[in-house]
């Protein structure tokens, strides 16, 4: 479709957005779905602030922490696992309902809806969450074979080996291969996002089950290919510019405690409770943020489907259901 009019879906998923405060929410499940905002703090402050004299001590209050850990090393390990498993399966259950939630209610919003009920969205999303996880499962799988592979190779490897210093160097040297291996799948994981995208909307838009839905996405990728590439790349660098302006304040929060930490030793622990305290001051803020970038991604992404494969002058089919409640 030549004639695709970017700037209408742009400003359209704004308006939505916008005047639908409620896909918010929304926005900020779906981000925990891919991970909350990404602000990762890696702030590698090698701790050292002195040069070449002994290490300076570690602080008591430290160092009793240390020891209370070393006791209860096993517990600790196996209460952090099983918190770790329960996170995830939260992070990926409200991801999903976030998305189709966003797909849901943009869908209604565009036919006309004047307002979206949070739980109306969230209850009527439930019964699609089964298929968008085996969609999230599939676009997974090739990762996972990849990451298994090569996780197989280096270890079996190294244990093969007994330590030999000619058969690690001769793993190590096959670093390259791998790393050319993972950005040959770069470009692949991006056209197969781009059909998922396409699979995602036809779930929900389109009552499809999980393999129609993915040849359902192929065929709207294959007739569509500038548009939905050309989106892609827009939508990217508005993501990129915004989360990189959310980040700033993380990165002005943390390097000053580690660098003031750092250089008084690690004698005082102060900064390093400042930081906290202004972290978990921002962290809301910064969710919320993301949430709206995300809420907006995921409503140019919808309407970019609905312009595509539905006349312009049909109603959306999820439209029904907001006009009825």
């Amino acid at each position: 479709m030549n004639n695709f009019n970017f700037g209408e879906v742009l400003s359209q998923a704004w308006q939505i957005i916008w005047k639908h405060k409620i896909l918010w929410v929304f926005g900020i499940l779906a981000s925990c779905g891919r991970g909350g905002g990404n602000f990762n703090s890696n702030s590698g402050g090698g701790g050292n602030g002195g040069g070449g004299g002994q290490p300076p001590e570690i602080p008591p209050q430290m160092m009793r922490w240390l020891q209370i850990i070393e006791q209860n090393l096993t517990t600790i390990i196996v209460v952090a696992v099983a918190l770790f498993c329960v996170i995830w399966i939260v992070t990926i259950f409200l991801g999903a309902i976030g998305k189709i939630g966003l797909i849901r209610g943009t869908a209604q919003a565009d036919g006309g809806a004047e307002s979206l009920v949070f739980g109306e969205l969230f209850s009527g999303s439930m019964p699609y969450f089964w298929r968008m996880f085996g969609l999230s499962l599939i676009l997974g799988l090739p990762v996972f074979i990849i990451a298994m592979v090569i996780a197989v190779v280096v270890v079996g490897g190294i244990a093969a080996s007994g330590g030999n210093e000619t058969a690690i160097v001769g793993i190590l040297g096959m670093t390259p291969i791998m790393i050319g291996c993972l950005c040959l799948l770069v470009p692949v994981m991006f056209v197969l996002g781009m059909i998922f995208r396409q699979a995602e909307n036809a779930i929900v838009l389109e009552e499809m089950n999980v393999l129609p839905a993915i040849t359902r996405g192929w065929e709207v990728f294959k007739a569509n290919l500038g548009p939905i590439i050309l989106l892609a790349i827009i939508l990217g660098v508005i993501g990129f510019v915004a989360s990189f302006v959310i980040a700033i304040p993380i990165f002005l929060i943390v390097f000053p405690a580690m660098l003031t930490f750092a250089l008084g030793q690690g004698q005082n622990l102060t900064p390093l409770y400042m930081m906290g305290a202004c972290l978990c001051l921002f962290i809301p803020v910064a969710w919320l943020l993301q949430g709206i970038i995300t809420a907006y991604a995921e409503a140019a992404w919808t309407l970019t489907y609905m312009r595509l494969t539905k006349p312009q002058d049909n109603a959306p089919i999820v439209a029904a259901e907001a006009n009825a409640s």
